[in-house]
């Protein structure tokens, strides 16, 4: 082993994860897509079959001080299924990893199973499998999941061209202020036990943050439209790091504009009380699970009726310029400043 250190942090998430693969080269001919996009790609007869698979460590990813086990074993499958949504494909089973430490009763992992098999029945999904075993430091779960597409109907981070219109579901950074409000409120009930928490003018940004939804919905009505995006990506470490993600994999450059990217009211209020710039929750928030998809010009007919398609930009050829047109009419960068797990 090298004597030489070098800090995770200095790479990040995404860094690592490169560096990581880059010694495995795919020796199988129906693995079709291995690490990089939301799921893996094999190919299985005359469709494609597609995995992925997520972990949610206590303390990292979520606090059981506000965060009911239910809404968590909910969540763990949303966000798994939220996957397959962004290949443009529909989930089949799932298996559940737990690692669990001896403060959980029984009757606590059956709450979370209880959230686990609501999500799989709002998903259609089978729970096939999965594994347990202790852990010393709380609560652990991993999730894997399964889902075919048609192989042209696939969308891959890497398909999108110059031109093609930028589109976002739902709404913006709704999750990210949803998390901002439940810490504050621990804050307070950790200095004064006997406060109750203050969330219901919040409780649409509460509801984001716990209990997200994998936009399944969005890839059954592009279908019926008869619409394939050219490139997509679920929005879960902020709109501006996922634009950066298909815009480096297709080999174009981004350019939005602030006035097009959705904000709910409750969040754009929410963000002027906690002092945070409405458009940087949305862009670098996370936690949304919308869809960030491209299609052709030809398309946009199909869609522009859409009441939770939202057209917030396009790509174009410098492949070294992403921005973002303001409400001011001023440029500026694009820069991931999203969810970074070893910052």
């Amino acid at each position: 082993m090298s004597e030489q250190r070098s800090e995770i942090s200095a790479l990040g998430e995404f860094g690592l994860i490169d560096r990581l693969a880059e010694p495995f080269k795919i020796q199988h001919p129906d693995t079709v897509k291995g690490i990089g996009d939301d799921a893996a790609v094999i190919r299985c007869g005359d469709h494609l079959s597609l995995l992925s698979t997520d972990m949610l460590l206590e303390g990292v990813h979520f606090d059981l001080r506000y965060v009911p086990l239910q809404h968590l074993g909910y969540k763990a499958i949303a966000v798994n299924v939220s996957d397959i949504a962004a290949m443009n494909g529909k989930p089949g089973q799932v298996v559940v990893g737990l690692g669990i430490s001896n403060r959980f009763s029984v009757e606590a992992v059956e709450e979370l199973y209880a959230g686990i098999k609501a999500a799989c029945q709002h998903y259609g999904v089978d729970l096939v499998g999965g594994d347990t075993t202790s852990s010393a430091v709380g609560l652990v779960l991993s999730i894997a999941v399964r889902g075919t597409v048609d192989s042209d109907k696939i969308a891959f981070r890497s398909g999108a061209s110059a031109n093609d219109i930028l589109c976002v579901t739902g709404d913006l950074g709704a999750a990210y202020m949803g998390l901002q409000v439940l810490e504050r409120e621990k804050e307070v009930f950790l200095s004064n036990p006997g406060t109750q928490p203050d969330l219901e003018k919040y409780s649409y940004l509460v509801g984001r943050q716990l209990k997200p939804e994998a936009r399944m919905d969005i890839v059954h009505e592009l279908e019926e439209l008869k619409v394939v995006p050219t490139a997509m990506i679920d929005v879960s470490d902020g709109l501006a790091s996922e634009l950066l993600h298909i815009g480096r994999n297709s080999r174009c450059g981004v350019k939005i504009f602030e006035d097009k990217v959705p904000i709910d009211h409750q969040t754009f209020e929410t963000a002027v009380e906690f002092k945070i710039d409405p458009i940087t929750a949305a862009l670098n928030g996370g936690e949304d699970y919308e869809l960030l998809f491209t299609i052709k010009p030809a398309d946009f007919e199909k869609l522009k009726n859409h009441a939770d398609i939202h057209f917030i930009g396009h790509l174009h050829t410098a492949m070294d310029q992403n921005v973002m047109i303001t409400k001011a009419g001023n440029t500026v960068a694009l820069t991931a400043q999203g969810w970074n797990h070893f910052s």
